[in-house]
C-alpha cells in the first residue's frame, strides 16, 4: 500500500498538482493525515478515507457544538449544568460527577477537553438536547454538514458501539471547522494542568503535546482497545497552523511520534504566504459620475499554501477596466489579480469597486457646465 501511494504521490508531483516535497514519515498508524487549517489543503495522508473507530476523538464534534451554542447565545460559559443519574453512570475517561452536581460550562469544557470525560460530555449533551440521543442526531447532522461521508455518531463520548466511526480527513474537517471558526477553544485544549471543585479535583491533559511540542494547541487524543490509540493534534508556528489526525496506533507513545513526525514535515516543508498586489492598485476613471474615479480593492485577505522553497516566487499582474461609466456599485467587479508561482498561473482574485458612484443628474451636469463656462471666463 505504501509503495502504491508513493508511486501516486510521485505522479502528481510530475504533474505539477502538488509543489514538490520530500516524501512524508513512516507511520505505523491505521490512517493518518496531515492538513492546514486556513486552506484545507491535505498535505499528507495514508488511507485518510478509511472508516475507523475513533473512540473519544469523537469529543472534538461534541466541543464543536458546544462552542457553537456559546456563539449562538443558547448558553454561556457561566451556565450551570446539572448532573444526571445517566451522566454521573457513564464509564470509561471521566471526572467522576455526581447525580445531582452542578458544573459551569466552562468547567464543562475543562473536563472534557482536559481529562476527556464522558460524564460532562453527556450532561452537556442533556443540557443542549434534552438527551444523549438527541445531542447525537445534532452531531451527524453537522458531520453532514461538513461534508464528513465517512462518519456515523452513536454517542456523544466515543465509548465502543457498534456503527460508531470515522475517518482521518473527516476528523480533519471537523478539527479544522473547531479551530478555525472557534479559536477561544485554545483556551481550553492547551491547558496542561488543572483543578475542578475549587481545586479538590485535579485535572492533567490526556494530550502530552500540549507539554512536550513547542506550537501545540490541542486538541483530542482517544483509546480503546478495539479503535487502539488515536489523536487529532494541532500545532501553530510562524502564522501557520496544521492538524494531525493518527487513527489506529498501536501504542500511546507511537501516536505522539507520529503526530510530531508530521507536524514536523509539514511546518518544515511549507509556509502560509498572504497574496498582495506587487505594485499599487491604480483607480479606475468613471465617466457622468459624481466622483471621477473608483479605487479597485481586492475582497478579501488571499493566503496561498506553498513549498518553501517557492515562497519566494510569488508574484501578481493586475487586469482592470480603462474606464467606467457611472453608476458604479459598491463591490462591482473592475477587473482581476493574477497570483504567479514561478510565472505559473495558480490563482485569480477579484478586484471590486470600494466604493460607489452614482450617476450625476441632469441638474449636476448642467451645474458643471455653468461652473466650467463661468470659471474658464
Amino acid at each position: 500500500m505504501k509503495k502504491l501511494c508513493a508511486t501516486i504521490l510521485c505522479l502528481v508531483l510530475c504533474l505539477g498538482l502538488l509543489p514538490a516535497q520530500a516524501a512524508g514519515p513512516e507511520v505505523s498508524a491505521k490512517a493518518v493525515l496531515l492538513m492546514e487549517k486556513t486552506t484545507g489543503e491535505v498535505l499528507y495522508e495514508e488511507n485518510s478515507h478509511e472508516p475507523l473507530e475513533l473512540a473519544s476523538v469523537t469529543k472534538v464534534m461534541t466541543m464543536l457544538l458546544i462552542m457553537e451554542a456559546l456563539d449562538e447565545g443558547t448558553i454561556t460559559k457561566e451556565t450551570m449544568v446539572p448532573v444526571s443519574a445517566t451522566a454521573a453512570g457513564m464509564g470509561g475517561s471521566q471526572v467522576y460527577m455526581k447525580e445531582g452536581e452542578e458544573f459551569s460550562v466552562h468547567d464543562m469544557l475543562k473536563a472534557i477537553a482536559v481529562a476527556s470525560g464522558n460524564d460532562a460530555c453527556v450532561a452537556m449533551a442533556e443540557y443542549l438536547a434534552g438527551s444523549e440521543s438527541s445531542f447525537v442526531e445534532k452531531m451527524n447532522a453537522r458531520a453532514a454538514e461538513l461534508g464528513m461521508e465517512n462518519t456515523v455518531f452513536c454517542n456523544c463520548t466515543g465509548l465502543p458501539a457498534e456503527g460508531h466511526h470515522s475517518s482521518a480527513y473527516d476528523i480533519a474537517l471537523m478539527s479544522r471547522e473547531l479551530i478555525l471558526h472557534h479559536p477561544d477553544i485554545r483556551d481550553y485544549t492547551t491547558i496542561w494542568m488543572d483543578t475542578l471543585r475549587d481545586g479538590a479535583f485535579q485535572l492533567a491533559n490526556t494530550n502530552k503535546l500540549i507539554r512536550f511540542y513547542d506550537g501545540a494547541t490541542g486538541l483530542k487524543t482517544g483509546s480503546t482497545d478495539a479503535a487502539l490509540y488515536c489523536l487529532s493534534a494541532t500545532a501553530e508556528k510562524e502564522g501557520m497552523e496544521l492538524i494531525a489526525v493518527i487513527l489506529g496506533s498501536p501504542t500511546s507513545a507511537d501516536r505522539f511520534d507520529t503526530a510530531k513526525a508530521l507536524l514536523n514535515y509539514g511546518f518544515a516543508g511549507y509556509a502560509l504566504v498572504t497574496v498582495a498586489p506587487s505594485e499599487p492598485i491604480p483607480p479606475v476613471e468613471v465617466t457622468l459620475g459624481t466622483a471621477p474615479s473608483v479605487q479597485p480593492v481586492l475582497t478579501q485577505d488571499s493566503q496561498l499554501l506553498l513549498a518553501k522553497a517557492d515562497a519566494a516566487k510569488v508574484s501578481t499582474t493586475i487586469d482592470l477596466a480603462d474606464t467606467l461609466q457611472a453608476p458604479v456599485e459598491q463591490g462591482q467587479e473592475l477587473g482581476n489579480l493574477t497570483v504567479l508561482v514561478d510565472g505559473k498561473e495558480t490563482q485569480t482574485l477579484p478586484l471590486v469597486a470600494q466604493e460607489g458612484v452614482p450617476r450625476l443628474t441632469l441638474w449636476q451636469v448642467y451645474r458643471g457646465m455653468l461652473e466650467t463656462l463661468f470659471c474658464g471666463v
